[in-house]
């Protein structure tokens, strides 16, 4: 399966709380930080919700 890098470039801080639950679940927990997780449609769904927040490399 192919693997996604996701960075978190933006605060999650004054964002809505269903927000910071999904970068919670992705594994985001400060500014700059990288993950990497397969791309499936589910983790592809919380980057789309978020993408105003995170970059994928």
């Amino acid at each position: 399966m192919e693997k996604i890098r996701i960075k978190q470039v933006r605060s999650r801080i004054g964002r809505p709380k269903d927000q910071k639950k999904t970068l919670d679940a992705l594994g985001l927990r400060k500014m700059n930080s990288i993950v990497e997780h397969n791309a499936t449609p589910q983790i592809l769904g919380m980057v789309n919700k978020v993408q105003h927040l995170v970059i994928v490399l």
